[in-house]
């Protein structure tokens, strides 16, 4: 019989604020952050999670994240090109749109927010739009990831360069030193700008859309300024012949720090400006009012005046140049813009900044403007920035006045331990100790520490003993949150602790090379300590010397034996009660960083930095098997309990699980962004837990669906088999880029527009699906079509006596006509992946579909998805329609019904639309009767009232 083991999967990964892969919004009141593949809405103001946007089986980290004018609507994109647009009320994913090939750098809505703009690393530039769901086009000209994007709106009444249906025009930054000016309506660059001599890393343009701000790698924030008038017009060649210029480059801005400038924002109302170029801090401007300014100016030139008349009296030339002009006028331009604005105030806060944002809520004059910060080390905080006093008395504050860091540590999560019940969790790591409560995940306790290296409960699970870098025990009453102990254990790490199974004493392991046991005591506690009666503590009995650094130390279940893995690549054996050597372990090329013994004191599995695994034998010390685990250094190895079963963890970010008996892997669980660097195991062998380097620690629980290792193999190779074909269909699709990778060959370039295409697993699947939809169709129709002929050629006598075909099983189960079933089916296909799924049918099929596609329009189903797949199909199989004479017989008619089909929509729309005018002006008369009745007042007057009279707000109603 085929052995069957119990299926692992995530259930919860907790302890990550924010991570730094992405940006962060604020609204005012909650902030939007990403937490690695996932998205957390977090409530500021009681420092409480709200929402978690998590979509099943995902795991690409999240890079960027942008609001829709549609306030309750985000678009977030993910590091493998993927960009999903959230409902944030429901916390549902509204749309998947894939075009790129590498992560999201930059996302911009458009003014109505219909449109989406789209830049990655793969250097592509595309605009999706929202309604339609699909995506409009692709825009090459980068030669180095995108940076930022900004819609620039063109007023309806100005004429664009071509009479397209959506004009507009889209400012792109990027790596590549280019500021490149794209006109939507003719789909290509009108202005290519070299503005920095390094890469630019932000830009961002005012409310007005004439000034434009850039900041680059080398610590310049320059302004440019936007010519209205010139993109109003269009293209249009100057008197010398040139195309005129639309950006202009006016000043640069000095700045505090030379630092990289990594973001600029405005304020959306108050006219201030924040630049972050130093790792931790802001620097907010204030933006002069223009009688400022002027005031300003005024002061200067008095003080120009009064130089230049003392100079006089000196009997100097006055600073006139060649011309007669005063050289301080040719500054005025320059100095113009920088006269606006005047440093305020600098934020620090109290870590790396990753982003930082305004809030979009208006505050008034009287309250701090908030300034809210996301930090690299997973936390969040707002600053309160005080409003610009006239009094010249000490400069104004920021004030911290909220912060989310309780619920994650802000360094590598190093160990984890687990209660002997299963209940509490407690994770270390340089600086803190958490404990948390397994089911709710809940952080209970935060207790600082130094840099922890390894941890575990003691008898009781009252009391923590956590071994730091430094070489000391830390010995914490979980109840108290207090420190009760601090022994000087070692001169160096503290590499390993483990309880004896008795729970009597504890060994240690160090890089001093020694191997200590302390007996575990309660003594009475001192007037010092805060504890009351008898405290728990650590007496050292004995030493053992070793002859190099001990990285782990393990009692065997049974409790008769100690194993020690020294620096020197092998593990040693002791007997535990006379220390006497009993076996020696070797064969790993690197030294073994961790070790278990299994319950039944049977097994040793070591785990090494040479990405090995070796199971030996504790009888007589042989190897049974050793096995290549991970892609590199194996950092912890545990015995499940009750089992031969183990688990590893990598530096590869992977959790595995081994069988010990067959030597074979059972199941792979990927989810970590980072190194893994900790793992425990439950006692009842229910849950695993991992921590890592991207700060989360995640649960992978046992579940009661069986697995099969055969099936396992399957799935895996049918993934790699599916990915590789789509990875070999958007090879075609290389970047302009000269020298990317997967550029175009022999230097020949790619055009500047192209078409949006990607292909995944998953449009592979809905095209394979319509495929086997049209067969089955066309196998239906095929069999009821000879038994119609054959029933045509028979007397009628004859006929009674044949019997109809059967039924095709799956269209007796949904009572489907043929062409109904393949309507369904295509129907099902999600809307943004549509094009893609077509593009994977063969000609054969695509002419079969054509004639279903005639019979939708006859009969009048979906129509409008019939116009798309028709206009679509002929588009990319022009050639070969064309060439094709058969084709005529289905064009024909399909153009004849698909024509009556849309005139018929147009009718019911044209109708729908008088009607609902025709109630406006009911509405409007009853009103303007109403006026008339209340006060004496005559028609105009009546409606003038009413267009000034202020819009209703829109009020969402929840069912």
């Amino acid at each position: 019989m085929v052995q069957s083991y119990l299926k692992h999967g995530p259930t919860q990964a907790f302890g990550v604020v924010c991570s730094s892969s992405s940006n962060s919004l604020f609204d005012g009141k909650l902030a939007y952050v990403p937490a690695l593949e996932d998205v957390l809405v977090w409530d500021m103001k009681k420092g409480q999670m709200v929402a978690m946007w998590h979509e099943t089986g995902h795991r690409e980290e999240v890079t960027c994240i942008m609001q829709s004018p549609e306030l309750d609507s985000f678009a977030v994109g993910y590091a493998d090109g993927s960009i999903r647009l959230w409902n944030s009320t429901s916390a549902s994913v509204i749309t998947t749109f894939n075009g790129h090939k590498k992560a999201i750098t930059a996302l911009a809505f458009d003014e109505s927010g219909t449109r989406l703009a789209s830049g990655s690393q793969d250097t592509d530039l595309i605009l999706w739009d929202i309604v339609g769901e699909a995506g409009l086009y692709r825009l090459r000209g980068h030669r180095d990831q995108i940076t930022a994007i900004q819609f620039l709106s063109i007023s309806q009444d100005q004429p664009s360069t071509s009479t397209a249906a959506a004009p507009g025009l889209l400012l792109t930054s990027s790596k590549d030193t280019f500021l490149k000016l794209w006109d939507l309506s003719t789909q290509h660059c009108i202005q290519t700008t070299v503005a920095h001599r390094s890469e630019i890393w932000t830009m961002v343009i005012n409310q007005e859309q004439d000034l434009v701000f850039t900041g680059s790698g080398e610590g310049a924030l320059k302004v440019w300024k936007l010519d209205r008038a010139a993109f109003a017009q269009g293209l249009k060649e100057t008197e010398t012949g040139e195309v005129a210029k639309v950006i202009h480059p006016v000043s640069t801005l000095p700045l505090a720090s030379k630092h990289r400038v990594s973001q600029i924002q405005l304020h959306p109302t108050l006219p201030y400006l924040a630049v972050q170029s130093h790792d931790r801090s802001v620097e907010i401007f204030r933006i002069r009012s223009e009688e400022e300014v002027r005031k300003k100016q005024a002061r200067r030139r008095k003080r120009t005046q009064e130089k230049r008349r003392q100079d006089k009296d000196k009997g100097k030339n006055s600073e006139m140049d060649e011309s007669g002009m005063d050289p301080e006028n040719e500054e005025t331009m320059e100095s113009n813009i920088v006269d606006y604005f005047t440093p305020h105030l600098v934020v620090r806060a109290s870590g790396k900044i990753r982003s930082f944002d305004f809030g979009s809520s208006t505050p008034t004059t009287k309250v701090a403007i908030p300034l809210f910060v996301a930090l690299a080390s997973n936390a969040l905080e707002i600053y309160n920035i005080p409003h610009s006093t006239k009094s010249k008395e000490e400069p104004p504050d920021a004030t911290r006045s909220y912060s989310v860091d309780i619920p994650g540590h802000r360094t590598d999560v190093r160990t984890l331990c687990i209660s002997s019940d299963d209940h509490i969790l407690a994770s270390a790591s340089n600086g803190s100790l958490k404990i948390w409560n397994i089911k709710t995940t809940q952080c209970i306790r935060t207790i600082e520490c130094g840099y922890a290296i390894c941890s575990t409960f003691l008898p009781g699970d009252r009391h923590i003993a956590v071994g730091t870098k430094s070489g000391e025990i830390f010995i914490y009453d979980i109840a108290s949150s207090t420190l009760i102990d601090t022994i000087q254990a070692h001169t160096a790490s503290v590499w390993s602790m483990h309880v004896r199974p008795d729970g009597e004493a504890v060994v240690t392991g160090s890089a001093d090379k020694d191997v200590k046991f302390w007996s575990i005591e309660h003594k009475d506690a001192t007037s010092e300590s805060l504890q009351s009666g008898r405290v728990l503590s650590l007496v050292h009995v004995r030493t053992l010397k070793m002859s190099d650094d001990v990285l782990a130390v393990k009692y065997s279940p049974n409790g008769k034996l100690l194993a020690v893995a020294l620096l020197d690549s092998t593990v040693k054996v002791f007997y535990q009660d006379s220390l006497k050597f009993f076996l020696s372990l070797y064969g790993h090329k690197l030294p073994v960083l961790s070790l278990d013994i299994s319950e039944d004191s049977k097994l040793i599995v070591t785990c090494s930095a040479d990405k090995n695994v070796k199971i030996w034998g504790l009888d007589f010390g042989d190897c049974h098997k050793s096995i290549f685990a991970h892609e590199e250094s194996v950092m912890q190895v545990a015995f499940e309990k009750g089992s031969h079963y183990f688990w590893t963890v990598g530096k590869d970010k992977m959790l595995k699980y081994w069988d010990g008996d067959k030597f074979e892997g059972i199941q792979k669980l990927e989810g970590h962004h980072g190194e893994i660097w900790a793992l425990a195991l439950s006692h009842h062998g229910n849950f695993v837990v991992t921590g890592s380097h991207d700060k989360s620690i995640r649960i992978w629980e046992k579940l009661d669906e069986p697995l099969f290792l055969e099936e396992e193999r399957e799935k895996e190779l049918e993934r790699l088999y599916e990915s590789g074909i789509a990875d070999s269909l958007n090879r075609v699709d290389a970047t302009i880029g000269s020298g990317i990778e997967g550029g175009p060959i022999n230097g020949s370039s790619e055009t500047e527009l192209a078409v949006v295409t990607k292909h995944t697993s998953e449009t592979l699947m809905a095209g394979e699906r319509i495929m086997e939809a049209l067969d089955l169709a066309d196998t239906e129709r095929e069999a009821f079509r000879e038994y119609e002929e054959s029933m045509a050629r028979l007397s009628e006598n004859d006929a009674m006596k044949l019997q109809p075909p059967p039924r095709n099983p799956v269209l007796a189960a949904y009572g489907l006509e043929p062409e109904a079933w393949v309507l369904r089916v295509v129907e099902k296909v999600p809307s943004t992946t549509l094009h893609d799924a077509l593009l994977v049918l063969p000609f054969g099929n695509a002419v079969s579909l054509m004639v279903y596609l005639n019979i939708w329009a006859q009969k009048g189903w979906n129509v409008t998805l019939v116009s798309r797949i028709t206009f679509f199909l002929l588009k990319t199989h022009h050639h070969q329609i064309v060439t094709n004479r058969i084709m005529r017989t289905t064009l024909i008619p399909l153009r004849k019904h698909l024509r009556s089909a849309l005139q018929r929509q147009k009718e019911v729309i044209g109708y729908n639309l008088a009607a609902l005018q025709f109630i406006r002006r009911k509405n409007n008369s009853e009103r303007i009767t109403q006026f008339y009745e209340e006060e004496d007042m005559d028609e105009e007057k009546v409606k003038a009232k009413i267009t000034e009279g202020k819009k209703r707000k829109r009020v969402n109603l929840k069912a």
